[in-house]
């Protein structure tokens, strides 16, 4: 008799982490069904099933969740800096992320699900902790009082709350993850909700040598950021786990803006001048301590910036070549 598959759920999985969550499932065995409003939009999907499907609507939920063992709650209203934090989308991130966090976990308590894990956000912490660039405080524990520096992170933080209490009170096991700017190929690089890895990679792409590109702030501020195969790593140690979090999923490598670009740049083989311009910034500095997921799953992200990013850069850089080649066509075939 064959083996049967576990069955596993993936929230989100036409966007950039649920895509490749899907792969990295299917790659163990799993069988997996993926859903979210739309399919991934630089390679088709690997999931056994895909359901292209509103989960603010609580049915979808409850027909996603119906056989599957395990489910990854990755689905959220998100975005870069240039999305997050200008204010302007406020109501609606809150809004679509809390119906989906709400409708997901209701529904995998009542159907059973063996395991859910949600994907929270560095996000959450206090912004007085992460005023020097230098020493930013992004602790498991410092998470309260509560801070947060935009409405993303208020709402990430309550959906935490709420996963747990569901825990407590109906007994589904839950696996909570902070995140920290998560990056690789196939990923958003242009449009305005794209992060700064993929943001700053497109500039680099599309800059002839020489000329200069334009970096938000005075380019001082600090972050980590993590290749996307490390995340999936901590992702399934964590959910294969007895520890059910919040634990950071990031990179304890932290980096001026500054450096990112002429890291980009070395990668690029290109020399081009930086132009600080005003832009949505976000908190001064941010990284990942990674004590706890080393002292719980005896793991810790290690791969150096530098090679996630070489990766990210041709593949974004291919994009570019891509358009390019495709606007010349286009304006051959008009004048012809």
């Amino acid at each position: 008799m064959a083996q049967q598959l576990r069955k596993a759920l993936v929230c989100g999985a036409g966007g950039f982490i649920g895509a490749h969550l899907v792969r990295r499932l299917k790659r163990e065995g799993f069988w997996v069904r993926g859903v979210d409003l739309k399919m991934p939009e630089f390679a088709p999907t690997e999931a056994d099933e895909f359901l292209k499907a509103d989960l603010r609507d609580p049915a979808v939920c409850r027909a996603a969740v119906s056989g599957v063992e395990d489910a990854y709650q990755l689905a959220a209203d998100m975005g870069g800096a240039g999305f997050v934090f200008t204010g302007q989308h406020d109501a609606e991130i809150m809004h679509n992320s809390a119906l989906v966090n709400l409708n997901m976990v209701h529904a995998a308590a009542e159907a059973g699900v063996r395991r859910i894990f949600y994907s929270s956000s560095a996000c959450i912490y206090p912004e007085y902790n992460q005023n020097d660039p230098e020493n930013p405080d992004c602790a498991e524990d410092s998470a309260y009082p509560a801070a947060p520096d935009s409405e993303y992170g208020w709402e990430k933080l309550f959906s935490e709350r709420m996963y747990l209490a569901y825990r407590r009170n109906c007994g589904i096991e839950v696996r909570i993850a902070r995140f920290h700017n998560i990056f690789g190929p196939e990923g958003t690089w242009e449009g305005g909700r794209e992060k700064a890895p993929a943001a700053v990679c497109r500039k680099v792409a599309e800059a002839p040598d020489g000329s200069e590109i334009e970096i938000w702030g005075d380019g001082r501020q600090t972050r980590s950021f993590l290749y996307i195969d490390e995340c999936l790593e901590g992702v399934r140690r964590l959910m294969e786990s007895d520890f059910t979090g919040p634990v950071n999923i990031g990179s304890e490598e932290m980096v001026t803006i500054d450096a990112l670009a002429r890291m980009t740049m070395e990668i690029a083989g290109k020399r081009l001048r930086l132009k600080h311009v005003p832009g949505p910034l976000g908190v001064r500095g941010r990284t990942s301590d990674n004590r706890l997921i080393r002292e719980r799953l005896g793991w810790a992200p290690s791969r150096p910036l530098n090679e996630g990013l070489l990766v990210t850069y041709r593949w974004i850089a291919a994009q570019v070549a891509a358009r390019r080649r495709d606007a010349a066509l286009s304006a051959a075939s008009g004048e012809a």
